[in-house]
């Protein structure tokens, strides 16, 4: 049987010790200042996105955004708390990183470090309060059956929350032990008997929170769904690092996720900078919406437009072809064919992914 490494050994460092590469007040882009210079045929496609958009919003289709750490980390916030407050999102999805880092800019006000140089000492993601505090969150969340980004949201907008007493969680089990909470309610008591975590109101002040797409996203309450990995993420290296907990609110975001791309029929999927969460959960739910469809005799989802956002060229395809064949390179890139595949009509741009975004936002604010 193999050895399993013991990561309640992993030491962990103070989250203000740390040398952090972004903050807040260097990065957030303005909503209101213009939208930068862009190539006539990308503006036109932005220009076509915020049509899409208005058209979905107009018929009460779906308009989801997908996203990546990097949206976050160059200073979107702001514009898209502005596409939040005017409705112009549905549901917003992103993945464990982007949640990390937006969690780290409302509580520090900066976040990000050298990869390469903490790998070396055995303190990448080593972070006391970022490991600690997200999983809080997520175990407090569960007790009301929220997914990871309502409970992380809720936080973050509330500055902490409360815990309840070991004694309340034992009875809770036992007077229900076939409840759906049940399992949440004991792995919150395991872990405050072994972290020696006290019961009552735990206040985590949040001072940058208007940076937190989480936090504003549920202050608007426009669900947004994270969909993380085990191991992926540098809560992972935390001695309170709990895979259920994050595995039982990423399902909960998986399944709100998938009701939205059922009412994507005429509506617009936006994926900004994610080559990896994006496509592969998509592609997971839709197919499953379709499932459900034929069972129900019902024609599977389409008239969605698909635009897609990365700052890599596509593998020198024009997508608008169809699929490349397998010996070209381009074949091989993933948030490019498999949104291909997912029917509708897929746009790729190659362009940064905030500038693109306030060329639609900007696009949206002129009334039509």
């Amino acid at each position: 049987m193999m050895d399993e490494l013991d990561l309640s050994r992993v030491r962990v460092y103070p989250l203000a010790e740390r040398r952090s590469l972004s903050r807040v007040e260097e990065i957030l882009v303005d909503p209101d200042s213009p939208p930068p210079p862009a190539p006539p045929g990308i503006a036109a496609l932005a220009a076509q996105c915020a049509e899409a958009i208005r058209a979905a919003r107009s018929r009460q289709r779906a308009v989801i955004l997908m996203y990546g750490a990097h949206l976050l980390r160059n200073g979107a916030a702001l514009i898209i708390e502005r596409l939040l407050r005017d409705r112009w999102l549905t549901l917003l999805a992103t993945n464990g990183a982007a949640t990390i880092h937006d969690w780290e800019f409302a509580f520090l006000g900066r976040s990000t470090e050298s990869v390469r140089d903490h790998v070396a000492r055995g303190q990448f993601g080593t972070w006391d309060e970022t490991g600690r505090f997200l999983h809080l969150a997520l175990w407090i969340g569960s007790l009301r059956g929220d997914g990871y980004g309502a409970s992380l949201g809720r936080f973050i907008l509330e500055d902490g929350a409360a815990l309840p007493s070991p004694a309340e969680l034992e009875e809770s089990i036992r007077a229900r032990p076939r409840d759906p909470l049940a399992a949440a309610r004991a792995d919150l008591l395991h872990a405050m008997l072994q972290h020696g975590l006290q019961p009552g109101p735990l206040a985590v002040p949040h001072p940058w929170k208007h940076a937190s797409i989480l936090a504003q996203a549920f202050r608007h309450q426009v669900p947004l769904t994270v969909h993380p990995g085990i191991g992926y993420d540098i809560i992972a290296t935390h001695p309170m690092f709990h895979g259920a907990v994050i595995g039982r609110s990423a399902t909960v975001d998986f399944r709100r996720f998938a009701a939205a791309v059922e009412q994507l029929d005429g509506g617009v999927v936006l994926a900004l900078g994610s080559a990896v969460m994006a496509p592969q959960v998509f592609e997971k739910s839709l197919s499953c919406v379709n499932n459900l469809r034929s069972q129900d005799r019902r024609p599977p989802v389409c008239d969605h437009s698909i635009f897609v956002v990365d700052l890599q060229p596509g593998g020198q395809w024009d997508w608008s072809r169809g699929e490349p064949p397998k010996s070209h390179p381009a074949y091989y890139l993933r948030f490019c064919k498999s949104f291909a595949r997912m029917g509708g009509r897929m746009h790729y741009v190659c362009f940064d992914h905030v500038s693109f975004l306030q060329l639609v936002c900007s696009a949206l604010s002129i009334p039509p």
